[in-house]
């Protein structure tokens, strides 16, 4: 079955202690739709200036995703700029100019609106439930999310929670929304809210899931080098939809695996700036590195 993804569509710009990588393809929904089309067919709608680079049109077509719902219009692509230090888990902004995102407005086509599976990556809560009304009847919704919607759209943010099969967050969100330092006592508390799964992310620590069949925790891959984390999380979620919507049966069955296969492509993305790394992975790579991983879990 094929996936529904929303999201930016940017150009980043990243900076580390070694180097300097100027207008790499980025953006919520474009780490999410490379990964999840290692798994089946993916549908991207998004927004780009006239100054987006052919070559990562290319890029996405080369890779099977359809781009009927890439919107190209005139003026500057959203265009970020960010700066690690030597701990890969401190960042910080160096520039945010919102360009043509500014204005998006995700306008589904038709053929779109059928799409059985639908990841609403990270944009405002507002932009996310007008998707959700112009979708029909969707099997399984999942919506990632970021700090700041819960600053300035928390309201929107509640009414599109009781929408959704699946909530995706990080920890620190988690403890914002809820105002539980405990990760437990917060997933029983998101779950209030609608969310049948909620899946908490927690960088190079892993992912835990809540779910009817109760906890799952997930771990990450272990990587001796992280070059750029930039997008991994993003990388996790469509790796985790995209093998759901290849999966036959039931959700309970498959979210676990879904979440283990999501772990590894978010690996790949940490090897490489941008999306230079996981635009070069095989299935096959995935694949052994699940091997992998089971091992290193299993006793």
């Amino acid at each position: 079955m094929s996936v529904l993804i929303v999201g930016s569509t940017a150009l980043d710009s990243i900076k580390t202690p070694k180097s300097a990588n100027p207008r790499l393809l980025g953006g919520s929904a474009s780490h999410a739709a490379m990964a999840a089309s290692f798994f089946g067919p993916v549908n991207l709608v998004g927004v780009v200036g006239d100054d987006f680079p052919r070559r990562y049109i290319q890029l996405y077509e080369r890779h099977g995703i359809d781009l009927e719902g890439l919107q190209r219009v005139p003026g500057k692509t959203f265009h970020w700029s960010g700066e690690y230090e030597s701990n890969m888990n401190n960042r910080r902004t160096l520039l945010t100019e919102l360009g043509v995102f500014e204005t998006f407005t995700p306008t589904l086509p038709a053929a779109y609106q059928r799409t059985p599976f639908v990841l609403l990556a990270n944009i405002a809560p507002a932009l996310q439930h007008h998707v959700l009304d112009q979708m029909r009847r969707p099997r399984f919704v999942a919506a990632d999310t970021m700090d700041l919607w819960l600053k300035v759209a928390l309201p929107d943010l509640l009414r599109l929670v009781k929408r959704l099969d699946a909530f995706v967050l990080n920890d620190s969100e988690a403890q914002m929304l809820t105002g539980e330092d405990n990760v437990f006592v917060a997933l029983k508390k998101i779950h209030r809210l609608g969310p049948t799964y909620v899946v908490v992310k927690q960088g190079s620590h892993g992912s835990i899931l809540s779910s009817p069949r109760g906890l799952f925790i997930c771990p990450a891959y272990p990587l001796p080098k992280v070059v750029d984390p930039t997008g991994a999380g993003d990388s996790f979620v469509g790796g985790m939809i995209g093998y759901l919507a290849a999966a036959k049966g039931p959700i309970d069955d498959h979210i676990r695996p879904a979440m283990i296969y999501g772990s590894v492509v978010a690996s790949f993305c940490c090897e490489g700036f941008g999306l230079q790394r996981t635009t070069k992975v095989t299935r096959a790579q995935i694949n052994q590195r699940v091997k992998e991983l089971e091992r290193l879990t299993r006793f």
